[in-house]
């Protein structure tokens, strides 16, 4: 794994399978954290297939979701897909509560 960023706790990493988030994702984080990502993205193969985990996400706001969603917009922008998103269980329920669940490939749907 190589460190993309990390800063106010947030741990951002790009492995052979995509993308990892552990730490407090807060609004003070997300416009970085988002940069950082969709930088990495832009960098892949068009065709590419990534995970992005967020599982270690415990400490659950919209800024992570709005992280989500940017990454979700660079993926498509640069043809990459993304084969599956894992969330934390408390991300998971945010992310029901939006109704973003049916938008994303969530690990364990499908």
């Amino acid at each position: 794994m190589s460190r993309l960023l990390e800063r106010a706790g947030v741990r951002l990493e790009a492995g052979p399978e995509g993308l990892a988030v552990s730490g407090d994702v807060d609004f003070g984080i997300a416009a970085p954290l988002a940069e950082a990502g969709s930088d990495w993205l832009a960098e892949q193969s068009a065709g590419a297939r990534v995970v992005l985990d967020l599982e270690g996400v415990e400490q659950v706001s919209s800024a992570a979701l709005s992280v989500l969603l940017e990454w979700a917009r660079q993926a498509r922008a640069a043809d990459v897909e993304i084969r599956q998103v894992r969330l934390s269980a408390p991300l998971a329920r945010l992310t029901r509560v939006a109704g973003l669940d049916e938008l994303l490939p969530l690990a364990g749907e499908a």
